[in-house]
């Protein structure tokens, strides 16, 4: 392989490295204008989108071990990596290709595992990473706010039952 090529490779190695997933997407048709604005949505979600030979993202898929991509890699393709949620980048394409009918997502590979398109599609329909977290810690948090309320319950029914019979024994007088 030709010195430029060899670089080519491993700046592409290098960006599925430094990810935790890969989308693989079919961007044949797309107008320059179209890819630009994708660029820009997916960057607002922390992620990257790139034209690659498919050539050189087998190489590079195969020397980093990951699953084979060999039956989708066909056509014009572009690779969207980033540094951490995946949700973000599916909603992303799936909400521009319902807007502009391309790109079509190929495959993805999340953490060295494979994922087919449906599964691509399912983590876009997945909220954000913030919002299940804050769904988590709220969560969490139910157990102890209903025992402190247990735990208070005692001291509000004696307040209760006091408050009752002093309105009581006032009325009387």
């Amino acid at each position: 392989m030709r010195p430029e090529k060899t670089l080519i490779v491993a700046d592409v190695r290098e960006k599925l490295q430094a990810s935790p997933y890969l989308l693989v997407v079919d961007y044949t048709g797309m107008k320059v204008p179209h890819f630009e604005e994708l660029r820009t949505r997916l960057s607002a979600v922390g992620s990257r989108i790139s034209v690659v030979r498919n050539t050189f993202l087998k190489i590079a898929a195969k020397e980093l071990g990951m699953p084979e991509l060999d039956s989708t890699l066909v056509g014009q393709t572009a690779m969207v990596v980033g540094e951490s949620d995946i949700c973000g980048a599916a909603k992303t394409l799936k909400t521009f290709a319902a807007e502009f009918k391309l790109p079509i997502v190929r495959a993805g590979v999340l953490d060295n595992a494979p994922l087919s398109v449906a599964q691509v599609a399912e983590l876009a329909d997945l909220p954000s990473k913030e919002i299940l977290q804050s769904k988590f810690l709220a969560l969490l948090q139910t157990p102890a706010s209903q025992l402190v309320r247990l735990l208070n319950e005692p001291a509000a029914s004696l307040a209760r039952i006091l408050q009752a019979k002093a309105d009581a024994a006032g009325g009387e007088a």
